[in-house]
Parts: structure tokens; C-alpha cells; sequence
């Protein structure tokens, strides 16, 4: 199993990084999270998880052991997958997932999409014991700087949307519904408008 990889950041989105090492491209799936700690780096080191299957063979990528650690507890529950986990650490930060599983709270794990209450409830009974061993300090740096050009964030931000599996015209109307409630804040960040369009889908 491949532990990390180093190298130049050649293309990086809300979903998706593409990491040269020494040549060689890898594509790493990874969540806003881990977008936020790389967006203004040229080069960095991303732990990863391999998810090898009969049709493909895919990197899911981390800034931090930590989250990666909470990516792992996630999937070992049954009917969280690699996506729908990634979903939920890209809805909220993992110091809020850890307060959310260990205080019990349902209802804000099933404001994520995909997660029922069923879902829900397991995660909440197979790992409320488990997050308090894991650290959830990934992200902790803010948000990072603003994206330049409005319309291109929101073009980000609809594209990350795309990639997580949501339909282009579902996305594009979510994000024009958030814009209109939030006239006052035109300079909203892509990660600070896709968590708010992810409450809604």
C-alpha cells in the first residue's frame, strides 16, 4: 500500500488533485478539507488510501494522518463508502464530525448528503467510541485566501459539485440559491459555497 505521496501539485479543486512524483501523474480524490490546506501550495506531501476494485484503482488523498484516520472509521461502517465518507468530511471540518459522532447528534449527520438515519444511527453506535481516539486537527488553518473573480469561484464551485456526483443543473440552481441569500457576501470563499450548496442537495 502506498503510505504518501510527494510532489509538484499540477492541478488541484475541491474534489480533485493531480500530484507529479518525479513524472509520474497520479489523480487523488480528495475533500474540501484537504483542498483548503494545498490551494496555495506549489508542491507538498498527501497521505493517501487506495481503493483497488475490478474497474478501477483510485487514490483518495488527506492532508493529515488525522483525517485520513477518520476516513478510515468512516468507511469500516457498514454502507459508508469512499465517496459518501469523503462527502461527509467535505460537508464538515473533523474536529466538528468528531463532536457530532460523539455527542450523538443524528440529525447533524443526516443534514449530509447520501447519510439516512439509519446510516446515521450506525455510524453513531460503531464509532462514538472510536473518534475520541482519532485527532481531528486537519484544517485548523482557516480558510485560506479568496478565490480571485467571483464568477470563477462560482464555476469552481458548480465543477466540485459535478465531481462529487451531483447533476450540473441541480448545482447551478443550489449555488444561484445560495448567492441570492447571501447578497451581502459576495466574496465568499468556493469551500465557504459548496458546504453551504452541500446543506442543500
Amino acid at each position: 500500500m502506498i503510505e504518501y505521496l510527494r510532489g509538484e501539485i499540477v492541478e488541484l479543486s475541491p474534489a480533485r488533485m493531480i500530484m507529479d512524483c518525479n513524472g509520474l501523474g497520479y489523480e487523488v480524490h480528495i475533500s474540501l478539507t484537504t483542498y483548503s490546506a494545498y490551494r496555495n501550495q506549489a508542491a507538498g506531501r498527501i497521505y493517501v488510501y487506495e481503493v483497488i476494485r475490478e474497474d478501477a484503482h483510485l487514490l483518495y488523498g488527506f492532508a493529515t494522518k488525522e483525517e485520513r484516520e477518520l476516513f478510515l472509521l468512516l468507511i469500516s461502517v457498514s454502507g459508508v463508502g469512499p465517496n459518501t465518507a469523503r462527502m461527509i468530511l467535505s460537508s464538515m471540518q473533523p474536529a466538528e464530525l468528531v463532536d457530532t459522532i460523539a455527542s450523538g447528534n443524528e440529525s447533524g449527520l443526516t443534514t449530509v448528503k447520501g447519510i439516512g438515519s439509519k446510516t446515521a444511527q450506525r455510524v453513531i453506535v460503531d464509532l462514538k467510541n472510536k473518534v475520541k481516539t482519532a485527532a481531528a486537527k486537519a484544517g485548523e488553518n482557516g480558510t485560506g485566501a479568496f478565490t480571485p473573480g467571483y464568477a470563477e469561484t462560482v464555476d469552481e464551485a458548480i465543477s466540485a459539485l459535478v465531481m462529487l456526483g451531483f447533476q450540473r443543473a441541480a448545482s447551478q440552481k443550489a449555488v444561484q440559491t445560495i448567492l441570492k441569500k447571501t447578497p451581502g457576501k459576495p466574496e465568499l470563499t468556493v469551500e465557504q459555497l459548496i458546504k453551504a450548496t452541500l446543506k442543500m442537495l
